[in-house]
């Protein structure tokens, strides 16, 4: 008798370890353990994003960064060492923005309830509440994530979407991490708000066969208008430019309106025209600007949940640009 209580417990026991490991995201998550969390990140979003909206995509762009690199957990926030470069120093994040904003909210959040809620969590739920903010979607952010304890450049290097990529390579990059064509296509459509650097088209403006010459994709016009008002040498690397002229700070479908003029300003964007499937959903979303709020909180949903940590895995960060010792 002794014996089956005892191999009952350790049955109980590992069931519950296992469990808390690989326990699921759920809406709510905070409700008992700081269920004001989730109001003081909207009030503040909502009381500061309306006044500078470019945040918005900022904060979205840091989500995306974060999700594709072993997952939603934070990893893009920690700060490099002397042993160690983190993926903020790898070059596809040098202009990642909104890194001081998470760092207000995480203080807020820790005042009210220390050691709760993760920076995963919060980057998440900001990048939901920035979008709204400015008139876009809102979509079900399911918490529970559980901050990373590694962060390598190499891996956002080579793991992110690419401005340069073509359709074959997004459509592999998007498949790692469990994504699929439509949801490459709907998450593109992101790029309806915020700003982008010269740097990130030149190549396509003056030097796009090595030898000089301007992507032939290209619609000629809209080349022609960021030469000589925006861009007006290779080796101009500051200038910012709209991802979506004329609507940057508004969530809507103007980008696809764009991208079907052969105006998308990536390679990347331009692509999206390459495929019969890609292009049939491209004119899904833009048949129906409802559709594509829809679409886009789906998939903004899925991809918040690639490779999440939860239960006993990862750590919630004290600070979220540093990994707790």
């Amino acid at each position: 008798m002794g014996s089956k209580h005892y191999s009952l417990v350790l049955i109980l026991g590992l069931l519950a370890l296992i469990g808390q490991t690989h326990a699921q995201l759920k809406l709510d998550f905070y409700a008992r353990s700081c269920p004001k969390a989730e109001k003081i990140i909207w009030n503040y979003i909502h009381d500061h994003i309306p006044t500078t909206p470019s945040l918005a995509a900022a904060l979205l762009r840091l989500h995306f960064h974060d999700c594709f690199i072993r997952g939603c957990d934070a990893s893009v926030l920690v700060n490099s060492t002397k042993t160690n470069a983190a993926e903020k120093s790898a070059p596809p994040n040098f202009t990642l923005r909104g890194f001081e904003f998470i760092d207000i909210l995480k203080s807020l959040v820790e005042a009210e309830c220390p050691g709760v809620v993760s920076c995963a969590d919060i980057v998440a739920l900001t990048a939901r509440d920035s979008v709204q903010a400015i008139g876009g979607p809102f979509w079900n952010v399911p918490t529970g994530r559980r901050d990373g304890v590694i962060s390598i450049a190499t891996e956002a290097l080579f793991g992110l979407p690419a401005p340069f990529h073509n359709l074959t390579t997004l459509l592999t990059t998007f498949a790692n991490v469990g994504l699929d064509t439509n949801d490459l296509v709907v998450l593109s459509g992101g790029h309806t708000i915020g700003l982008s650097h010269c740097s990130t088209i030149s190549t396509r403006l003056y030097n796009f066969t090595g030898k000089g010459g301007q992507d032939p994709a290209l619609d000629s016009e809209y080349a022609k208008n960021l030469k000589n008002h925006r861009c007006k040498s290779i080796s101009d690397n500051t200038t910012l430019i709209e991802m979506d002229p004329g609507s940057r700070n508004d969530f809507d479908v103007g980008y696809y309106k764009q991208v079907v003029k052969r105006r998308g300003l990536f390679t990347s964007d331009n692509s999206l025209l390459d495929s019969s499937v890609t292009r049939s959903i491209i004119n899904q979303q833009l048949q129906s600007p409802q559709k594509f709020f829809i679409e886009f909180g789906k998939s903004m949903e899925k991809m918040g949940r690639i490779n999440v940590l939860t239960g006993r895995q990862g750590q919630i960060r004290k600070h979220c640009a540093i990994i707790n010792s």
